[in-house]
């Protein structure tokens, strides 16, 4: 009768499986368990060691005992008894059949909720769909908890290789959509990893929200193995940054988390001890809901800095408009108010593509990265208009002529340098206020004619400097003027630091694409792990573009392993001239030796090809519209590697 009560596992298809005096780990339903073959018979025991549950499965028999492998306990390999001692580990019923051994258990409890499942489930009502991170010892009951909302359908979870890369993807999902996606690590170097993608979500206003696992509550600042101070770690970059005790208001705590990370766009930080993930939830406290939670943004300018704006613009007969990435999710308002003003427009390097290159009024990049369409229209207006810019110094938006700044942050305006009207105020309301305003049009000189006479020019020189060769490589221009004809108009552009990001903004015409960057932080690596986050965030529905030089692609290569694994079908270019050519400049720019800028690489087609991957080598410049075609035409991950000039950008 007792064993009609037990749940049998078959744990081995045949008895031969295990040898004589041998022992080994096997998991039956959840329950791991150390089989031992000793004497002629299969015997089951708890795999679990009770000095600190070292796993016995890994141990060996000597002398008729089993001895754990960790401290050298021994037990007897079929009763469980320690000689000497009156505790043991538990053993378990076996029965050899004709089809395979099996070890009864007891059935499995009823399982009940944990705070873990509170808290994922909270992410979920809040809109938090895609996971980057990596299951580790300190964060598996959070883990589990991830592991039920995906099997639910309510989340994507993608494991990746390396920490950097979880917190570079979800900072470039918060950067195309305006939420925040979660970068998930265990404590210690995991959630250390993480710091470099943090910032850049920081510095870039991307909301972000960051859960890390920590050591068990009791043994925090002892030095314990991978225990540091996260919240003190965390202080310098979290917006947002606690602790999870064992009396927190859990739901709450994980809302207001996000709230933090949506409202500021910034970065919000959890950080939950072992022993809390595991902790029974009260069923009445399951979930909260944004509902009612989060207030609307669309908030009026100021009536004096609005009418001073206004005034200027009245006034002026010259204005151009400069968009940055702030300007991202308003451009059809701003544009309206172009095509009104007959007025240029041009964009910061992140704010690249947020008017088409063909459009009537669009000029390309203002700065470094930018083309001499827009410098020439800067350096002619009589009123700059900055729209969800932040004047860096890589754009240069001079501080000489009048200047309007419309910002959603008190703090970006005026930043660097005074500015005669300083508008503070949501984007598309501000906007909409001066499209209904505005008194004065017709007395604004229509720059249309002008502006298609200065991209007839820079079309003309560029085809001059496509037709370089020195015989070192292919031209980066070629490769984006190539880019610029095959590369989908929807897609979404990730892009990486470097000379090949330089010329990216100079080069590529941008149509309906979206672009993707590391501004501020400028962080070297960035664009691969942003392409899959990208990914996560438009899924199938637009190509994901992925452009970097050799030095970046090389800090995540591994990811290429995720992409295949996860089947992103991101489209990869490299350009690679083994050479750090964009620090070999700078070297030669501030009269040093050039010197440690040589790289030596793998070969990335190949690589690509091991991983899984479609990869591409191309060494003739005649081979490069073939094989950017084929790229973009495979059904999965694939690199095209440009063996190119460093010195053509």
């Amino acid at each position: 009768m007792e064993n009609e009560k037990l749940v049998w596992h078959k744990v081995l298809e045949k008895k031969e499986e295990l040898a004589d005096n041998r022992v080994m780990t096997v998991t039956a339903g959840h329950k791991g368990l150390c089989l031992a073959n000793f004497e002629g018979k299969i015997c089951a025991l708890d795999n679990k060691c009770p000095h600190q549950g070292g796993p016995l499965g890994e141990g060996s028999i000597e002398n008729g005992l089993l001895r754990c492998p960790w401290h050298g306990w021994d037990f007897h390999p079929c009763t469980g008894k320690a000689p000497g001692f009156d505790d043991g580990v538990e053993t378990f019923k076996v029965e050899e059949r004709a089809d395979g051994v099996y070890v009864g258990l007891e059935s499995e409890p009823e399982y009940h909720l944990t705070i873990s499942d509170l808290m994922a489930k909270t992410m979920v009502n809040w809109g938090v769909n895609s996971v980057f991170g990596m299951v580790g010892h300190s964060n598996l009951g959070f883990a589990d908890a991830l592991r039920r909302q995906e099997e639910e359908g309510n989340l994507k979870f993608i494991g990746i290789r390396h920490e950097g890369a979880a917190s570079f993807a979800a900072s470039a999902y918060g950067k195309l959509t305006g939420r925040p996606a979660a970068c998930f690590s265990i404590a210690g170097p995991g959630a250390t990893n993480m710091f470099t993608g943090l910032w850049d979500a920081k510095v870039d206003r991307a909301p972000i929200l960051a859960i890390t696992g920590q050591v068990a509550t009791q043994v925090v600042g002892t030095g314990n193995f991978q225990e540091l101070d996260l919240v003190n770690a965390f202080a310098s970059v979290a917006e947002f940054n606690h602790r999870v005790q064992h009396n927190s208001r859990h739901s709450e705590l994980m809302a207001l988390a996000i709230k933090h990370a949506i409202l500021k766009r910034d970065v919000s930080h959890l950080t939950l001890p072992d022993e809390v993930q595991v902790l029974p939830a009260k069923p009445n406290k399951f979930g909260k809901s944004p509902e009612g939670r989060i207030t609307p943004m669309t908030i009026a300018p100021p009536k004096e800095s609005f009418e001073k704006a206004l005034t200027l613009l009245n006034e002026s007969t010259r204005p151009v408009i400069v968009v940055g990435h702030g300007a991202r999710f308003h451009m059809e308002k701003v544009r309206h108010l172009a095509e009104r003003l007959n007025c240029p427009v041009m964009t910061t390097f992140k704010g690249k593509g947020l008017i088409a290159d063909n459009h009537e009024l669009g000029c390309g990049v203002l700065g470094r990265s930018g083309t001499p369409i827009a410098s020439y229209f800067m350096n002619e207006a009589d009123l700059l208009l900055v729209i969800g810019a932040s004047f860096s110094k890589h754009t240069g938006i001079t501080p000489k002529v009048p200047t309007i700044q419309i910002d959603f942050d008190p703090l970006a305006l005026s930043k660097f340098h005074k500015v005669d009207a300083a508008v503070w105020g949501e984007i598309s309301v501000t906007i909409e206020m001066i499209n209904d305003q505005i008194s004065k049009t017709d007395n604004k000189i229509n720059r249309k004619p002008d502006i298609a006479n200065r991209w007839a020019i820079w079309r003309k020189e560029k085809q001059k400097r496509l037709a370089e060769d020195k015989g070192n490589g292919i031209s980066s221009i070629a490769v984006f003027d190539e880019l610029t004809k095959q590369t989908p108009l929807n897609a979404v552009m990730c892009v990486d630091v470097g000379n090949n990001a330089y010329s990216f903004g100079r080069y590529f015409e941008a149509q309906k694409h979206s672009f993707l960057m590391s501004g501020y932080l400028g962080s070297i690596g960035f664009a691969f792990p942003a392409a899959m986050g990208a990914w996560a965030a438009v899924g199938n529905e637009r190509p994901i573009v992925a452009v970097a030089g050799d030095g970046g692609f090389c800090q995540y290569l591994a990811e290429m392993t995720t992409a295949v694994k996860y089947n992103m079908p991101i489209k990869t270019v490299i350009l690679n001239n083994s050479e750090l050519g964009k620090i070999s400049k700078e070297q030669r720019a501030g009269e040093y030796d050039v010197w440690a800028t040589t790289l030596v690489n793998p070969d990335f087609a190949a690589y690509a090809e091991s991983c899984g991957a479609l990869g591409i080598r191309v060494t003739d410049r005649d081979k490069l519209s073939e094989a950017i075609e084929q790229l973009m035409k495979h059904d999965g991950p694939g690199l095209v590697e440009v063996i190119t000039d460093v010195g053509l950008i």
